[in-house]
């Protein structure tokens, strides 16, 4: 039996990189990211319920600016993951398949996570009293 000789897979580098593959990496990477978030607040909560000393340590290390940057962070993972949740909610219902709606939807996830994740932190330093 004689074998043929068969092609090979393509690789990444065989195509251009597209906005819709850079979606569809952020949002397994976002998802990813709000798994550990949510481990982060689940140690604020048990802080909270341990009492005023634990809940201090926790205050302490969530407002570093170590702990700001992971929340921002955490931030954007959530509106991200929102935004092109409800990206792929369009999708579901065969909408948007056409390659300059897909592209458009995506670039408009890119803006809104921006704008979403900044107004989300000014609203919260505004409530505070901090702006």
């Amino acid at each position: 039996m004689v074998s043929q000789e068969r092609p090979l897979s393509p690789h990444l580098q065989v195509y251009r990189w597209q906005i819709t593959m850079t979606m569809s990496i952020l949002h397994r990477v976002t998802g990813v990211g709000l798994g550990l978030g949510a481990l982060l607040m689940t140690y604020w909560f048990v802080a909270i319920a341990s009492g005023p000393d634990d809940f201090a340590d926790a205050q302490d290390l969530i407002g570093s600016w170590l702990g700001r940057l992971v929340l921002f962070g955490f931030t954007i993972s959530l509106v991200f993951h929102f935004c092109n949740g409800i990206r792929h909610l369009f999708w579901d219902t065969g909408r948007g398949f056409d390659l300059p709606t897909m592209r458009a939807s995506g670039w408009t996830v890119a803006v809104m996570t921006v704008l979403g994740s900044i107004a989300i932190w000014v609203a919260g330093y505004a409530l505070r009293g901090g702006l």
